[in-house]
């Protein structure tokens, strides 16, 4: 008896592990929202880091986050490092491309409590509300990351926090003086 009750959760161990290494390897994230401001305007608060402070969704699950900006103010090459608690991590955001009005693309390295690179892009498209901004985010999932994936979904976990952070991007870009 204990023998086939040994064996049964062996075999749906092995199946589990099985399902999670046929899984996809890369996920992709995205959001988009309608903000009744010009791209500009909207691009700008993504284009320097420093103004995330006002909007992102990261910036307030740890009061006591260090911050680190390096380079430019803004554009190619401005480097935002941060170090928080559990929840946020330790990481940096770059930007890699920067198309005024159009397009930011970022390299976003996680260091804790996960290691992983990922591709960030916000584009901002001209729309009958003023700016249509989408947020997306790609990149690859090892073993265990496959297995976070099949349990909370990374669109679920990641999406919630973009839905977030653009509808306090909206208000901060059309609630700013013109």
């Amino acid at each position: 008896m204990v023998t086939n009750i040994i064996l049964a959760v062996a075999a749906m161990l092995a199946v589990f592990l099985v399902v999670v290494a046929l899984r996809p390897s890369t996920y992709r994230v995205s959001r988009s929202i309608s903000v009744n401001a010009s791209p500009g305007t909207v691009f700008d608060h993504v284009n320097v880091m420093q103004r995330w402070q006002k909007w992102s969704p990261f910036e307030n699950a740890d009061p006591a986050m260090k911050r680190v900006f390096e380079g430019p103010e803004a554009g190619v090459g401005a480097v935002y490092r941060w170090e928080g608690n559990h929840q946020i991590g330790t990481g940096s955001n770059t930007i890699v491309e920067s198309r005024p009005n159009e397009l930011i693309r970022f390299k976003l390295e996680m260091l804790k409590p996960h290691c992983g690179t990922n591709d960030v892009d916000f584009q901002f498209q001209p729309d009958a509300q003023g700016t249509k901004v989408t947020w997306t985010m790609q990149g690859r999932l090892n073993f265990i990351t496959k297995i976070i994936d099949l349990i909370i979904g990374m669109d679920a976990m990641i999406g919630s926090q973009f839905q977030e952070g653009l509808k306090q991007l909206k208000l901060v870009a059309e609630n700013e003086p013109a």
